[in-house]
């Protein structure tokens, strides 16, 4: 075997250890897991997520993941909880402690200190019969049999596999909470996913300029207009309302037809019936249609009457794209 097939033989073999204990994990949720659930769902304080080492790391990302969809959460070390942060835990708060063995020194310290205040402890840890497992109210079942580590030493599938189950946990909670893709966008304003769900198409005409010119405007005069505002694009308005729009490529075919553009307004060139989006949609919206259509640009308007230009280079810029 070769340095390539062995490298790829032992990315395979990892993926297909960690993906059988991710796929007994479904086996080991049971009315344990929904009774931690419930509780956390009905309990006025936070939650405190903790751990030691790798379990650490992954402690982050779960707390992240709380936050961002309802639960409110906070991170404490382990090792830091039993010199000084403790005080982190207030009275109502709902403690998760995240350990593979459950009997690492620093949870053997911590857990009674834990209880000794009277806050629920929840447990993540792939042994139930441990010190942690024996103390804590709840034990969600983390089990895994071997780790992806050929020597069964790094964390690798114990880590993902307590990181599924917080996974699972969060979403229990969204569910219960009704969390919705409108809530989501309030906790994620300035991530690309959040301006998918709130950032509309009148954001994005505000940012540009509003070329237009009516039926009658002369060629040149609206080779000007299009040239700068910089849109590659102007409507064609009258009375307000848009009835039609001429691009940079327009103009181009129309040089390719003719020798001379003398006498020709912006009728004679002009696309009928463009596409058009109200100015209330959503960005992403507008970001399908050009999708669907092949186009760079779509006018907007609002109730009727033309708003604005949205280029594609809006929602690239956005990080709608």
């Amino acid at each position: 075997m070769n340095k390539q097939e062995r490298i790829i033989s032992v990315a395979k073999n990892t993926i297909e250890t960690e993906s059988k204990a991710i796929a007994n994990l479904a086996n080991l949720v049971n009315e344990e897991f929904a009774g931690a659930v419930e509780y956390i769902y009905h309990s006025k304080g936070r939650v405190i997520v903790t751990g030691i080492g790798k379990s650490a790391n992954i402690a982050t990302k779960i707390v992240a993941t709380l936050n961002s969809t309802g639960t409110p959460s906070i991170f404490m070390h382990a090792a830091d909880a039993i010199h000084g942060d403790l005080g982190t835990i207030q009275q109502n708060d709902t403690v998760i402690c995240i350990s593979k063995s459950g009997n690492t020194p620093e949870i053997k310290v911590l857990v009674p200190l834990i209880k000794a205040v009277d806050n629920k402890l929840i447990a993540i840890t792939g042994n139930r019969e441990s010190f942690l497992g024996q103390q804590a109210d709840y034990v969600l079942n983390a089990y895994v049999e071997k780790e992806a580590c050929p020597n069964n030493l790094a964390p690798t599938t114990s880590t993902t596999a307590q990181l599924v189950i917080g996974d699972a946990l969060a979403m229990c909670l969204l569910d219960l909470r009704g969390f919705s893709s409108k809530d989501f966008a309030k906790f994620h304003p300035g991530g690309s996913l959040g301006k998918k769900l709130y950032l509309r198409v009148s954001n994005l005409t505000a940012l540009n300029e509003k070329p237009q010119v009516s039926p009658d405007t002369d060629v040149k005069k609206v080779i000007v207009e299009i040239s700068e505002k910089m849109l590659g694009v102007t409507a064609v308005v009258e009375n307000n309302e848009i009835i039609g729009i001429i691009t940079d490529g327009d103009l181009r075919r129309m040089l390719t037809k003719t020798d001379s553009f003398v006498g020709l307004t912006a009728k004679d060139i002009m696309t009928h019936n463009p596409k058009k989006i109200a100015n209330n949609a959503m960005a992403v919206e507008a970001m399908e249609m050009m999708d669907k259509y092949g186009i760079t640009q779509i006018l907007a308007e609002d109730k009727g009457r033309y708003s604005g230009v949205v280029h594609i280079h809006n929602l690239t810029k956005e990080g709608i794209i």
